[in-house]
């Protein structure tokens, strides 16, 4: 009997990203610059390694090379696990939340953005019309790639993919990494040529090695730009923004009004470490999953039990309120505001049977809950608090 053949999550993904390896690892649409820069990379530590090495081992010193391999290896996996591994991409809704989210408008198209308060500030939630969803603040949809990303950063060409917030600590680690190899490899290189003119003069160390000469125009070339890069982002992590945010000035001052980041930790050591050494979010796409129409397939046990334990509260003039499973972020409802809500909280009491699988896992695994945006705090039931022990507090001012 003929075995049918299971389709995975990756073949049927509604992005324009490719994957590779039956979807074991992904990339940007068009990764060609992405292998130009492997190309570089490795044919310029080739040549490095082939000419520069020996010599400098014999004349300097046997830690040349081992000083060179360790930068290589670290700067090739930091490249490798930014280019092939999921940014961050948020899933898009399913077609019963958006149709839900429509049918709340009254049959008008939903707002483009609410607001929420982050630490006392205003924050918008703009609403993308291609995923059908509220974004998570600082995420934002990348054209190329057409998915929204959390905390997206920028498309990198040269890394084939997008930075996001899965992959910006490896991305960081890569450009600054490039920064320390290109400088040592242009120094051996220029060390070799003044080691090979003595006596010899400028004209026969050429000659003798244009290897080396093409490894310190190489280099000589693309360190500024690195180097530059590289104290961009550090500047970047010590504020904790992102490349997006500081391109539109999101907190600058405007018209002589402060417009302090809500973010920000209050210092550049403190930003750094939530940054770069900080949890990592699991990815929200599932792309090696097993593809079905059934919602509860998606869902991680935890979510089985309590999409199957949805309340129905007394309301205070009598009847009940509309069920609503147990855990439900009130910023991303579905109902109509104005049962009782102000138009800026976006809040209201139901509408979380239209919520995808995917939906929950977001406000469950994302900035939603679990990290700096704490919109609001997961309400599970009274029989499954034992089972589902609750998310631990968070130091940063919840968002009402």
């Amino acid at each position: 009997m003929a075995s049918r053949r299971v389709t995975r999550k990756w073949e049927v993904f509604a992005g324009r990203n490719r994957f590779w390896c039956d979807g074991r690892l992904m990339t940007a649409p068009h990764p060609g610059v992405f292998l130009l820069t492997l190309a570089l990379i490795c044919g310029t530590c080739a040549l490095h390694f082939a000419f520069d090495c020996p010599f400098l081992a014999v004349r300097v010193s046997a830690a040349v090379p081992a000083v060179g391999a360790a930068l290589f290896v670290l700067t090739l996996a930091a490249l490798l696990r930014t280019a092939l591994s999921d940014p961050g991409i948020i899933p898009r809704a399913a077609t019963a939340e958006a149709a839900a989210l429509e049918a709340a408008e009254a049959g008008r198209p939903p707002p483009r953005a609410r607001e929420v308060l982050v630490r006392g500030r205003p924050v918008k939630l703009k609403y993308c019309f291609t995923c059908k969803m509220f974004r998570p603040p600082r995420a934002s949809h990348c054209s190329l790639c057409d998915n929204c990303v959390d905390r997206f950063d920028h498309h990198c060409p040269w890394v084939g993919n997008c930075v996001g917030k899965r992959n910006y600590r490896s991305f960081y680690t890569f450009v600054v990494s490039l920064s320390f190899l290109a400088v040592f490899v242009f120094a051996c290189a220029v060390t070799h040529l003044a080691l090979a003119a003595r006596g010899a003069g400028v004209a026969a160390a050429l000659h003798a090695s244009p290897a080396s000469a093409l490894v310190a125009a190489v280099c000589f070339l693309s360190v500024w730009s690195v180097l530059g890069l590289a104290g961009f982002h550090t500047y970047l992590a010590s504020t904790d923004q992102t490349t997006n945010e500081d391109i539109k000035g999101s907190f600058s001052s405007r018209r002589g009004v402060s417009n302090p980041n809500p973010y920000s930790r209050g210092n550049a050591c403190a930003n750094c470490w939530y940054v770069l050494c900080g949890p990592l979010a699991p990815s929200l796409i599932d792309r090696r999953g097993v593809f079905t129409i059934d919602v509860k397939d998606e869902l991680p046990p935890s979510f089985v039990r309590a999409l199957g334990a949805v309340t129905v509260a007394p309301a205070p003039g009598g009847g009940a309120e509309p069920a609503r499973h147990a855990y439900m972020n009130r910023s991303l409802d579905v109902e109509p505001a104005g049962a009782g809500a102000g138009a800026g909280a976006g809040a209201g009491a139901g509408g979380a049977v239209a919520l995808s699988a995917s939906r929950l896992r977001l406000l469950h695994d994302t900035t939603m809950i679990d990290a700096a945006l704490d919109l609001d705090e997961p309400e599970p039931p009274p029989h499954l608090s034992v089972a589902l022990p609750p998310l631990p507090p968070h130091p940063l001012t919840d968002c009402n």
